[in-house]
């Protein structure tokens, strides 16, 4: 892939920035609002709007009067180099193929730490900067921000993912590089003004891993809207002819165990049950992979990989599941992540199995079902099984997730959390 005659198409930086700036230019002028603030949020593992918690925050942002721009890599149904989508620009910049490997993800993160730069400092000339956030991971988007700290431009870390954990779920090895992920993140914290942790366990690390001070932490969690992500009716045909469905949502990556799905599902066949399908929605660089074992393992009939889908046709599967799963791999890593798909599923009111983990049991507490690490695949069959047997239980289940949502963790109850990181941000400017 040549890289570098892109930007925004297949043109020169400048010259395509204005080409795509004066096709918006008046679109601008109507959907923008004259603010005192502007916002560049910098994210690197997934486009926007296909991110859901970064597409969130800028448009909570928007809603309270920031101006708001986002720089991001281009993927499959978001590859325009340039949009405006409600108020929020949104530039999209050239990326290699997803890395598998430590030198895969250096070589991918290394092009795009090159594009983002180069991207906010044309966004720092033509809109004007006063606060960077950048989402990791990687943890290494701070690098981009320094040059313009110089400016006085604050720097906000967003943290998704805990990089070295992530390593290790991985890797499995605390080797150089792991020592050098540790440095890395500690650098990440040193450089920012504010820090937005999305639960508990990530405030923790910010304050005694990263020094930061616990005034400067703030948790905005993960949740969906109540207002664009609700059930819709049911489809019996999503369930491929058999009387239940399982459901899941998410990345196809090595932690997050669809592997195990896998040895899931056929468990379950095995011990009789053909009753069962199992859709499983979302992309990532282990997919094909995850397919090919589908087919090898004869589960051609019993799990479909859909890859990406329409939100429409997201929310239609879930909705028709009778119990949803999360069977990301037990590791240090998951135990410590809050999940987003576990509060999609508990928003649309579905029963949910998972492995045993601190913040999958804060987040849906009795709304799931938890296999222990012990028990594996076997008992994660068994813990679906139960349910599936067991509609009275599945009500009350889901029926508690919901109101667990409605009440407490909806994204509506993180945006006071969101203002008030940036407020902190900005109180001294």
């Amino acid at each position: 892939m040549v890289i570098t005659k892109e930007f925004a198409g297949n043109a020169t930086l400048a010259g395509k920035a204005d080409q795509v700036d004066a096709e918006a230019s008046k679109s601008e002028a109507v959907s923008l609002a004259v603010t005192n603030k502007r916002v560049l949020i910098i994210v690197e593992n997934q486009a926007v709007p296909l991110d859901p918690r970064v597409w969130r925050e800028a448009r909570s942002l928007t809603e309270n009067g920031y101006e708001v721009t986002v720089i991001c890599p281009r993927r499959s149904g978001c590859s325009k180099g340039y949009e405006l989508l409600e108020g929020v620009r949104i530039y999209r910049h050239p990326i290699p193929e997803e890395g598998s490997t430590p030198a895969g993800y250096m070589w991918e993160y290394s092009c795009a730490l090159f594009w983002e730069f180069l991207y906010t400092a044309w966004v720092c000339l033509r809109h004007g900067i006063d606060v960077i956030q950048g989402c990791n991971p990687p943890d290494t988007i701070f690098l981009v921000a320094l040059p313009f700290r110089l400016l006085g431009i604050k720097y906000i870390f967003d943290h998704h993912d805990a990089n070295p954990e992530l390593y290790l779920s991985k890797f499995g090895r605390k080797n150089l590089l792991y020592t050098v992920l540790l440095k890395i993140e500690k650098l990440s914290y040193s450089f920012s003004n504010v820090v937005m942790a999305t639960n508990v366990s990530y405030r923790d690390v910010a304050i005694e891993r990263g020094g930061v001070p616990q005034d400067k932490v703030f948790i905005v969690r993960n949740g969906p809207e109540l207002k664009s992500f609700g059930p819709v009716p049911a489809n019996p045909a999503r369930k491929m002819g058999k009387k239940f469905l399982v459901g899941y949502v998410g990345n196809m990556n090595f932690q997050d165990g669809l592997d195990l799905l896998l040895g899931v599902a056929n468990c379950m066949k095995e011990s009789g049950r053909h009753d069962v399908h199992f859709t499983c929605v979302g992309r990532g660089p282990e997919l094909q992979k995850l397919r090919e074992m589908t087919q090898q393992i004869g589960l051609g009939d019993t799990v479909t990989f859909t890859g990406r889908v329409s939100d429409e046709e997201l929310l239609e599967i879930l909705s028709t599941a009778d119990v949803c799963v999360n069977p990301d791999r037990p590791s240090e890593m998951n135990d410590m992540s809050t999940m987003i798909k576990i509060m999609e599923y508990m928003a649309l009111g579905k029963p949910i199995v998972q492995f045993e983990s601190k913040e999958g049991k804060f987040s849906a507490q009795e709304a799931s079902l938890y296999a222990s690490k012990q028990g594996g695949v076997e008992e994660f069959a068994s813990k679906i099984i139960w349910l599936l047997d067991r509609p009275e239980e599945r009500k009350k289940m889901g029926e508690f997730g919901k109101m667990r949502i409605e009440e407490a963790l909806a994204w509506e109850y993180s945006v006071p959390q969101l203002l008030a990181a940036y407020q902190e941000a900005l109180h001294d400017c």
